[in-house]
């Protein structure tokens, strides 16, 4: 379990990035939905003990992660947004060079280790090609895979399929579904599709606060019934967005297609439309940006 207590952060005295963060994760995979600049990122330095918070406490297993950043290291996997290597190195060099850096220092663990890693991740047939030459997919596999030296107990992974195709996006997510069944792992992206197929809880975070945080199923649940559909013409958009709360568009066959939050139907042409949590994302952004 990963318990994070009035975690805070400011970076320049103003600028307040996490705002009273808390938050009680369990074992399997956990969602962290936000807008780009939300706090995502901050808070998963916090928590990889990268960046110290202004305020507040984080613990992992009787671990008390701020007063005691080496013991979390010890069993932690971490893919940041964007990670550098040696490009000119293969796979299999950068793996085994990695994990002496990790610890594993027998040669022969550290050969069944790093085998067992390229086979897990789909990396065995291009092992000794530079990850210069790599896809985007599979640079992001290489990074799961090194994230995984050690057996770690608490995995992050930051924005993991942002650019990947639909293909290796798939594949990756398969991935990180089956390593979820046995450790904590922290998904933190702004791709709504990602947390609905493989998080059992997901927190939404605007401004640097947790609005909200449930099961995708309950949060779903909570928008049954308040969620309308029509399709206007494209000028028309201002006058309904000035009308109604509209909290999506879609362009559908050269027509745009609206979404409108409402406890009733806005009028006889709009349509109840069953939510999702895309609808759950959009119609939370409208509610904390009317509040502010």
């Amino acid at each position: 379990m990963l318990s994070i207590a009035g975690l805070s952060h400011s970076y320049d005295g103003r600028t307040r990035a996490l705002d009273d963060v808390t938050l009680d994760i369990p074992r399997g995979m956990f969602g962290l939905l936000g807008p780009n600049g939300a706090g995502k990122s901050t808070l998963m330095r916090c928590v990889a003990t990268l960046q110290v918070p202004t305020a507040g406490s984080i613990a992992f297993d009787g671990i008390d992660v701020l007063a005691e950043p080496a013991r979390l290291r010890a069993v932690l996997g971490y893919l940041p947004q964007d990670f550098g290597v040696y490009p000119r190195v293969s796979a299999y060099e950068m793996l085994d060079h990695l994990a002496v850096l990790k610890g594993v220092a027998g040669r022969g663990e550290r050969r069944e280790t790093v085998d067992a890693l390229l086979q897990q991740c789909n990396l065995w047939d291009v092992r000794k090609r530079a990850i210069a030459g790599f896809s985007g997919g599979m640079r992001q596999r290489f990074g799961i895979a090194q994230a995984l030296i050690g057996r770690p107990r608490l995995i992050i992974v930051d924005e993991p399929t942002a650019g990947l195709d639909p293909e290796e996006r798939n594949r990756f997510n398969n991935l990180l579904s089956e390593i979820g069944e046995h450790v904590v792992v922290i998904l933190s992206t702004h791709i709504v599709d990602d947390v609905t197929d493989l998080c059992s809880r997901v927190a939404l975070m605007v401004d640097g606060r947790i609005v909200a945080n449930d099961t995708p199923s309950a949060l779903i649940e909570s928008l049954t019934g308040k969620v309308w559909s029509r399709t206007i013409d494209k000028a028309e958009l201002p006058a309904y967005r000035t009308q109604f709360a509209l909290i999506a568009t879609r362009l559908r066959a050269g027509r745009t297609q609206i979404h409108v939050l409402a406890d009733a139907a806005p009028d006889a042409t709009f349509e109840p439309v069953a939510s999702c949590l895309e609808d759950v994302y959009f119609a939370t952004l409208h509610r904390q940006r009317q509040a502010a």
